[in-house]
């Protein structure tokens, strides 16, 4: 089935991406209701929380939406001795949203079966994976209920491996989108392909639709996508700069102002290669070159930047964004998503 609007049961091939740790039920309600496909990110939701998500998804919308998962690569460490010291390395931005550096927890995130489990039950329309190629277990499980199964490639050999595990659509992201680096065959820093380059490649080699990710911020970077060979488009910035999203004002402010050549690609966040703004906390944690493994890092973070994301202080939070962040002019999803269409071929 190439179609993609076919393949998931929306009207236009125009997918929210989904964002770890600040994804919201109203945004991804608005592209569904819309008529795209609404995306949530649940990275490190345990499976009761995914329940509830998808309970709230189901009663803001209707339509088809569809909930992401990351899946383990293998090299993610686990609570142990080495705790405490990666948390006094973070010290001063513990002490500066004032609380204690946090104690060793029973697990820095829940395991791929609990998530499963949940999203099986909640059923969505699609289910998106990063960081690998689902295995045949789980494409068959999901196929049975009904559930397409959506890959993400940074390289040509990615999507090929993907095709091969059986899912039902590529997203081909290109280096310059926003987030984490979701490479799996290689380093991150041996996969930064950039969109232009990645799209037609990946659309030659595979025959499931691509949705190409990665710089499309308006009209004009759909009607390139297509162009290019994609049979739809996946964005985030353009999205995470809405009055829907769950950024703060810190954040969509940083998003409106930070040029395409501002953005960096860092560890010093989560410990695995992202894209965001440079602010104090990056500045200072890769300065100190002390980086724990992921997850121990984006844990660790995650307990101050938190706090600082509820207090609006934009220093000391991650604040993801693409290099088409400064065409994120939209002030609410419904203007973002006419936009979009508007670059649609007729």
């Amino acid at each position: 089935m190439s179609d993609l609007r076919e393949l998931l049961g929306i009207r236009h091939p125009v997918v929210l991406a989904p964002f770890g740790g600040l994804s919201s039920v109203a945004l991804t309600a608005a592209v569904s209701d819309a008529g795209g496909l609404g995306s949530y990110g649940l990275y490190g939701y345990d499976g009761a929380r995914i329940t509830e998500t998808a309970a709230a998804l189901r009663a803001a919308t209707s339509a088809p939406f569809a909930l992401n998962i990351w899946l383990p690569t293998g090299d993610e460490v686990v609570p142990g001795a080495e705790h405490d010291g990666y948390a006094a390395a973070l010290s001063d931005f513990f002490d500066e949203v004032g609380i204690a550096p946090p104690a060793r927890p029973e697990r820095y995130l829940p395991s791929l079966d609990e998530q499963l489990d949940a999203i099986w039950q909640a059923c969505p329309a699609a289910l998106s994976v990063v960081f690998g190629a689902p295995s045949s277990v789980l494409i068959d499980e999901a196929h049975s209920r009904g559930i397409r199964v959506i890959g993400t490639a940074t390289t040509v050999a990615e999507a090929r491996a993907l095709e091969a595990a059986g899912v039902d659509a590529i997203v081909a992201t290109g280096a310059e989108a926003a987030g984490h680096r979701v490479s799996f065959l290689k380093s991150a820093e041996e996969s930064l392909v950039g969109l232009v380059s990645l799209v037609p490649q990946v659309a030659d080699a595979v025959r499931v639709p691509v949705i190409a990710a990665g710089g499309i911020a308006d009209r004009r970077g759909v009607a390139a996508a297509f162009a290019l060979g994609a049979s739809g488009v996946q964005v985030g910035t353009a999205f995470l700069a809405t009055a829907e999203s769950a950024a703060n004002d810190a954040h969509r402010a940083a998003i409106r102002s930070t040029a395409a050549d501002e953005s960096v690609l860092t560890r010093a966040m989560s410990g695995r290669l992202s894209r965001g703004a440079t602010n104090r906390v990056v500045r200072e944690i890769e300065a100190s070159g002390a980086v724990a493994p992921f997850p121990a890092q984006n844990w660790l973070t995650g307990r101050f930047r938190a706090i600082a994301g509820q207090r609006g202080m934009g220093e000391l939070q991650s604040l993801w964004l693409g290099q088409s962040a400064p065409l994120s002019r939209g002030r609410t999803a419904a203007a973002v998503f006419d936009e979009l269409v508007a670059g649609l071929p007729g």
